[in-house]
């Protein structure tokens, strides 16, 4: 095999140096390994898996012997993680101007693609499975490396999903939509194609709502949302893309993951609100688990395409598609560079051309990958394998009844609880705190009591250890409960919960192994102030002399002998009582 590598570099004809050779000749190893399995892998027996008879299937995972796999991408209410890409605190409503504010003559116009990855458990037209961090090339088949006669059968669950998102987007579902096949070659597409929606996509027009500059609510409208298979993922070597890369390697287990293409209307205007709609877009995503939102993991992606026109004008002008924009802060730079670029250009009299560029993270800087590009040179046409989707009325009618509670929604009712705009803002765009809130809140109604300790304390802890949320929403309910009943106090609470996060430990264990619970029996209290006025009867002689400045001292005292563990409310009241009476 180590012949096999050499040569495979040898022919290449690019210099490599010694410690990048020995990682290629690793990774040329590997794909070489998987490649053997692959040829040597039984046919599969399932008729499902060949033949193109049926019109869809389960979502059901199997390997490449046909043995079923458990993996279930899904992400369950119940697991209260640290959302992926959300910052620890939410950018309030900005009005001050932006770098690319001052544009004078030009106006902005961006349109954002955005492609989600489905939580399916199987790709889009075969069993592979989809779980990710895989070694590379496990998870393919011969459907999704596009071996001949190899036929695909359409996803099931696939459908089920983006026809959700399209309702929860306002769009029109469209009973009869086809299957395209999108003609290019790329390394990453093992078939020359990608199987794509053009002409008949699943669900047309829609809208979202977001928040601007100015915190008004603004309607971006939709074009379509249209079902395609992923393609595969590309490693380079000296370059962050392929163009001048001095080696590069394919991992197919992305190949014909199902995504949803999520195409908007040019409507947004700045750099600032392409990152609240993809903020929003996310939200809605996860909230429903048709996505899980993590953008460094590539399970979301966004292209941007961008212009400047004469202000009111109403042509378009040249766009650039920018790519490569993986995190909200990278849309809103790679936006605010590529607006100047173009600002620049044509100040000086020349002229933007139609380029698809790709966002370099570490110059901040967009760099040219091809020149102009339309949808004609795809040659576009319907997929001789796949029948046209049929969705019934009755499915849709069905699956409008299972939408959940929209953000804007649930910013609504937040606020009517008596949360802050930040805390209910947070929790709008963190749909699994949210939930995590709720349940809570079903069990101790108060919800301002919740957000107090979530917000100041829980959050504090999470975000400062990158941890999941340990507490179950019965224990933090007990815990709240505690207080209410003043079996602890707030100080208690604070010691409680930093060492609930220190040992892993639930908050009623912790007040439990600590006997933290507070002394609220008014005898025991009583004994323990007559105790701390016979050992301070000077102080007692001042205070009633008239020094009562030194009551502080009485109860610091009385805390201190009882461990802090006596109510501070009932110590007052005993207190007074004893050096008033």
């Amino acid at each position: 095999m180590e012949k096999q590598i050499n040569s495979l570099i040898r022919l290449s004809g690019v210099e490599i140096e010694k410690e990048q050779r020995e990682i290629l000749q690793e990774e040329l190893q590997t794909f070489l390994h998987y490649a053997q399995i692959i040829d040597k892998a039984p046919d599969f027996e399932d008729d499902k898996l060949s033949t193109s008879e049926s019109f869809m299937v389960d979502d059901v995972a199997v390997d490449w012997q046909g043995n079923l796999l458990e993996n279930a991408p899904v992400l369950k209410e119940s697991s209260y993680l640290v959302p992926p890409q959300q910052s620890k605190k939410h950018h309030e409503a900005k009005l001050e101007q932006s770098k690319t504010s001052t544009l004078e003559n030009w106006e902005v116009v961006i349109g954002l693609e955005v492609h989600a990855q489905l939580l399916t458990k199987s790709k889009l037209f075969c069993r592979c499975s989809t779980e990710f961090g895989k070694t590379p090339n496990a998870n393919t088949c011969p459907v999704c490396t596009g071996q001949p006669g190899a036929l695909p059968v359409l996803n099931k669950e696939a459908i089920r999903m983006a026809i959700l998102a399209g309702l929860a987007m306002n769009c029109e579902i469209n009973n009869h939509s086809v299957f395209a096949r999108k003609n290019y070659f790329y390394p990453d597409s093992p078939k020359s194609y990608q199987i794509s929606q053009f002409e008949k996509p699943l669900c047309s027009k829609g809208h979202i709502v977001i928040e601007n500059e100015e915190a008004q609510q603004q309607q971006v409208r939709l074009n379509r949302i249209h079902v395609e298979e992923d393609a595969g993922k590309m490693i380079h070597v000296g370059t962050p893309g392929i163009w001048g890369a001095q080696a590069s390697a394919v991992d197919f287990n992305r190949t014909s993951i199902p995504l949803i293409e999520i195409v908007s209307e040019p409507d947004i205007q700045t750099p600032y609100q392409a990152k609240e709609y993809m903020t929003m877009l996310r939200t809605i995503l996860v909230s429903m688990n048709i996505c899980d939102g993590n953008m460094e993991e590539g399970s979301l992606r966004c292209d941007a395409n961008v212009s400047l026109r004469k202000k009111g004008e109403s042509e378009l002008g040249v766009k650039t598609e920018i790519k490569n924009l993986n995190s909200f802060k990278a849309v809103e730079r790679a936006l605010e560079y590529e607006i100047k670029r173009q600002k620049e250009i044509l100040d000086s009299g020349n002229v933007v051309e139609q380029q698809t560029r790709l966002w370099d993270d570490n110059k901040q800087k967009t760099l040219i990958m091809r020149t102009k590009e339309d949808s004609h040179d795809y040659r576009y046409f319907p997929d001789p394998d796949l029948r046209p989707v049929e969705v019934p009325a009755e499915w849709v009618t069905n699956l409008r009844s299972e939408l959940p509670q929209m953000p804007l929604e649930r910013k609504e009712q937040y606020l009517g609880y008596g949360l802050s705009q930040k805390e209910a803002i947070y929790l709008m765009h963190n749909p699994h705190y949210a939930a995590y809130f709720e349940d809570i809140r079903a069990i101790h109604p108060n919800a301002k009591a919740i957000s107090n300790w979530f917000f100041s304390e829980i959050l504090s802890y999470v975000n400062a250890r990158s941890s999941q949320i340990h507490i179950t929403p019965q224990d933090f309910a007990d815990f709240l409960q505690a207080i209410d009943n003043e079996e602890i106090s707030g100080k208690i609470g604070k010691q409680v919960v930093k060492e609930a996060f220190m040992s892993n430990k639930g908050l009623m264990q912790v007040i439990e192994e600590k006997q933290l619970r507070q002394i609220s029996d008014e005898g025991a209290i009583a004994k323990i102030v007559e105790e701390v006025l016979q050992k301070n009867e000077q102080q007692v002689a001042a205070y009633r002399g008239g020094k009562t400045t030194i009551f502080g001292y009485f109860v610091g005292q009385t805390m201190k002998a009882s461990h802090g563990k006596a109510n501070p409310g009932m110590v007052n009241k005993i207190l007074r009582e004893k050096l008033d009476g």
